[in-house]
């Protein structure tokens, strides 16, 4: 299994512990959106009131891979994929959409379109970059350059681009109300050593800035969501 995962992307294999957090411990209905090799999901099944993990992936191998660890994986693109066709309405007590939507041509859409397969109590978490990141602007600025990479915030294959207040956008969009907001942060893009102390320079005008990825909890919005 493992040259198999050496095939892909190592940044979009992990299990993601920084989102397993978020993932209220009574869950019992997940669907990851973007599963990928089904990493994170299978840390989530193997919670111990072993919850049912659903998956959707684009990319074929990958998906194959992610059937081996999860209960059900769709192959599928988010933008066009049509969820009554797969899922009831309701279903899911946590929907994860862990660094996909920047990679869609519609993430307002898709987050709209994935919400009536939440049932009223439950969560959404989004892990999505935050473009603001000082690189970014050094770049535009001093390098007139924007930096195509394998990688990171300014991974070749994103197509949106998010900051925090469009981050709140697009959750307003899909009717969601922000129960947490939790920050990762990294001095430089790319993983380093250095990356662990970006926390402590975080003060907050400079905070903004040295965000790498933004990471939400939301639920429904009205009086059947929570609030």
């Amino acid at each position: 299994m493992s040259d198999e995962l050496n095939k892909f992307n190592e940044a979009y294999t992990g299990n993601r512990p920084d989102v397993q957090q978020l993932i209220p411990d009574n869950v019992q209905r997940v669907l990851d959106c973007g599963c990928s090799v089904g990493a994170l999901g299978e840390e989530i099944a193997k919670r111990p009131n072993k919850p049912e993990v659903c998956g959707i992936e684009l990319d074929e191998q990958t998906a194959q891979i992610a059937k081996s660890k999860l209960d059900r994986v769709i192959i599928g693109n988010l933008d066009t994929i049509d969820f009554a066709e797969h899922f009831q309405k309701g279903y899911f007590d946590c929907i994860i959409f862990s660094d996909v939507l920047e990679h869609t041509q519609d993430p307002w859409g898709i987050l709209k379109n994935a919400m009536p397969f939440l049932n009223n109590d439950g969560f959404v978490i989004i892990s999505i970059p935050n473009i603001r990141h000082y690189t970014t602007i050094c770049n535009l600025i001093f390098r007139d350059y924007w930096p195509y990479r394998e990688r990171g915030l300014h991974d070749k294959t994103h197509l949106r681009f998010f900051t925090l207040k469009s981050i709140k956008e697009l959750c307003e969009n899909a009717g969601l109300q922000i129960q947490r907001l939790e920050r990762n942060y990294r001095i430089y893009e790319r993983p380093h050593y250095r990356n662990r102390f970006a926390k402590y320079l975080a003060i907050p005008f400079l905070r903004g800035f040295l965000v790498f990825q933004y990471l939400i909890v939301a639920k429904k919005r009205g009086p059947h969501g929570g609030e």
